[in-house]
């Protein structure tokens, strides 16, 4: 043999064993390297033990699941996240959706003057009212918009609520009382996690304090009144789709939830009493199976630190409820029916992961919001999935691959070295105030966009298999007579409540709020007199100031 021949035979084999050992050429979208195969050492050696590191379904620490037979049972419940325009205006696709799910969850999306504690008839809500969203001035506004439905029949009904939580729990208060329904025949379930909006998006009014107080507010009111009810979904969602990577959707959202119950406790509620009520809000992505490990990993690391930490006793207590939504940053607008794809993959990710409930993207969000048919879509998607695809014969089927159960523990060693981080930068609310946790978003974003225009992370459609040709896709357009609309439905409320009632409940919240009270009691007294968000933001606001002046709709 030629020597040549020998020294390229070494080569290759040397090539094969990093390939085998992982490097840099492979590895899963947090940058874990990837082995071209795995073995029962792989796990045997970082000391895995199955008790301890699993168990079965339905037992703690809750790896494989919180229910002992998942979906044989029941499915997930399919959840609709939706809403445009006025109460009106969304009515009728409230309907036509509720009548196209067996097990539907329903999440309202409210328009950012809303979530910002805005007036539709203020300046700065100018363009924007019902765009993103249903406009909410005030509880005539949820009365349209529910008019004619059963909400008691919905698994839950919700909306994002940041900064204004309170205001949110109590128009579905108000709402079920104007229709003589006692609370416990509903479920509400909101995104309240107010610490990560100073992180992404940017809705919040309040500085981080008064923020992480109005939430505490809810988890009181709540854990004390409405024990069925979810008044936090910790929100690592707007966290991934800013850019994160999965193991920091991991690590700060157990920093965020963690915040928020030792805020609880610290007014004196039970931790076995509030964490039943904690949810986790998160993102299915397109590695699929970084992703299933992802959501084993959360629900392992939650059990054990809330346990270890907060005294945790109940089984309830450690049993993470997840909720995800598929990736909205995943979606392209070049080739948009490749978004299907997309959208099933990363379905198909959260349930092989086992979670409880599924929001799929329509695959024209990139372009508008979605359309019937795209919503319809939607649905369907998680059905297929459900009734065709098998994956509900048995509770956590990936458990025990090689691979999974080493990217589950990769996931939590990682989340566990962020989560002292945090502890070392002062924890959550600090490390939210020093922009800690926003450098790190940003540049685990910037990496990912390098490696974009690089051609190293490929997007089809984008960097690779583009092609010029025009797909047809049934925009919505935002209604240009939206606004004048909501603006005299805002007016005529005015006009017909008794102002007085209303101004009598705002001093009445004022005075509550600026003694430190529970704000839930008083804001629910304003709103049954009909006061509308931006008044009852005022009250708040001449309390406690606003936060960042300069902020901006993005």
């Amino acid at each position: 043999m030629a020597h040549g021949e020998t020294v390229q035979k070494d080569e290759s084999a040397a090539r094969k064993t990093k390939l085998h050992e992982g490097d840099a050429t492979f590895k899963t979208d947090s940058g874990i390297p990837v082995k071209g195969f795995y073995r029962p050492e792989d796990n045997e050696e970082a000391g895995f033990n199955y008790a301890s590191d699993l168990n079965d379904p339905g037992a703690y620490p809750f790896t494989r699941g919180i229910d002992r037979d998942m979906y044989r049972e029941k499915t997930w419940t399919e959840t609709v996240y939706m809403g445009y325009g006025t109460g009106e205006d969304c009515n009728g696709r409230l309907k036509s959706a509720i009548r196209e799910a067996q097990h539907m969850g329903l999440y309202i999306a409210l328009d950012l003057p809303t979530q910002l504690g805005y007036d539709s008839d203020h300046p700065v809500s100018e363009g924007e009212v019902g765009r993103v969203g249903v406009a909410v001035d005030s509880l005539a506004d949820i009365e349209a918009l529910f008019d004619g439905i059963d909400f008691t029949r919905l698994r839950f009904i919700g909306a994002p609520a940041m900064g204004i939580g309170p205001f949110v729990i109590a128009l579905y208060l108000a709402l079920g009382e104007k229709r003589g329904l006692s609370p416990d025949r509903y479920t509400v379930s909101i995104t309240n996690d107010i610490l990560r909006e100073y992180i992404t998006r940017g809705t919040y009014i309040f500085s981080p304090a008064v923020g992480l107080k109005l939430t505490t507010d809810c988890l009181e009111y709540c854990a004390r009144r409405l024990p069925h009810w979810k008044p936090i979904q910790v929100h690592g969602h707007s966290l991934r789709e800013a850019g994160g990577t999965a193991m920091q959707e991991i690590a700060f959202s157990l920093a965020f939830g963690f915040a928020y119950v030792q805020s609880a406790v610290e007014r004196g509620v039970g931790v076995d009493q509030l964490a039943p009520q904690f949810g986790f809000r998160l993102t299915a992505c397109m590695d699929l199976f970084e992703e299933a490990a992802k959501f084993r990993a959360v629900r392992k690391l939650w059990a054990k630190l809330l346990k270890e930490r907060f005294g945790a006793a109940k089984p309830e207590s450690c049993a993470l409820d997840i909720q995800i939504g598929t990736s909205g940053a995943s979606l392209t607008a070049q080739q948009p029916m490749n978004n299907i794809v997309r959208v099933t993959i990363e379905a198909l990710a959260a349930v092989l992961g086992g979670v409880q409930q599924v929001r799929t993207c329509a695959m024209d969000e990139a372009l508008s919001v979605p359309s019937e048919e795209t919503l319809r879509l939607t649905l369907r998607t998680q059905q297929i999935i459900a009734h065709e695809s098998g994956v509900n014969k048995t509770a956590d089927p990936l458990a025990g691959s090689y691979y999974v159960e080493h990217l589950t523990r990769e996931l939590e060693k990682g989340a566990m070295e962020y989560l002292k981080k945090v502890e070392q930068a002062g924890g959550a609310v600090r490390a939210v105030e020093n922009g800690f946790f926003h450098r790190e978003i940003e540049e685990a974003s910037y990496r990912r966009q390098q490696e974009i225009e690089a051609g190293e992370r490929v997007i089809v459609g984008v960097n690779r298999y583009q092609t010029d040709e025009k797909v047809a896709i049934n925009i919505v357009r935002r209604n240009p007579e939206t606004e004048r609309k909501q603006l005299e439905n805002l007016q005529r409320v005015r006009e017909r409540r008794d102002n007085r009632a209303v101004a009598d409940a705002l001093a009445v919240l004022k005075e509550q709020e600026a003694a430190g009270a529970n704000s839930i009691g008083p804001m629910l007294a304003a709103v049954k007199a009909y006061a509308t968000v931006g008044e009852i933001f005022d009250v708040l606001k001449s309390v406690h100031g606003e936060y960042d002046e300069g902020r901006r709709f993005y």
